[in-house]
């Protein structure tokens, strides 16, 4: 996965998280998945940033997840999920993925 933007993966997990426990009816499953690229995500911002980039910007994958649960009853579930998601794409970028494989300090 070296060659996908972090967040592309967070952003992914977002969305992919959402999906699975909506059409699975099982919210453990979208957990795993959410769980699961976050993982991935952070790594990817480690290698990129740096330690607390990556810390910070797990830390928003987490609030954003979170976040996107009382901004659902004004926008609604999927609206939700897609800005949230796309906030933590815009983030990441800014914050690692526009490093493009410099190593990290």
């Amino acid at each position: 996965m070296a060659g996908i933007p972090a967040g592309v993966v967070a952003a992914g997990g977002l969305v992919g998280g959402y999906g699975v426990a909506r059409w699975t009816k099982k919210r453990q499953l979208g957990g795993v998945a959410l769980a699961a690229a976050g993982v991935v995500a952070a790594r990817g911002w480690k290698q990129k940033a740096g330690t607390g980039t990556a810390a910070v910007l797990s830390g928003l994958y987490v609030a954003a997840f979170a976040g996107s649960h009382p901004l659902a009853k004004k926008l609604g579930a999927w609206p939700s999920v897609l800005t949230v998601a796309g906030g933590v794409a815009a983030a990441s970028w800014a914050a690692a993925d526009r490093r493009s494989g410099r190593a990290a300090a």
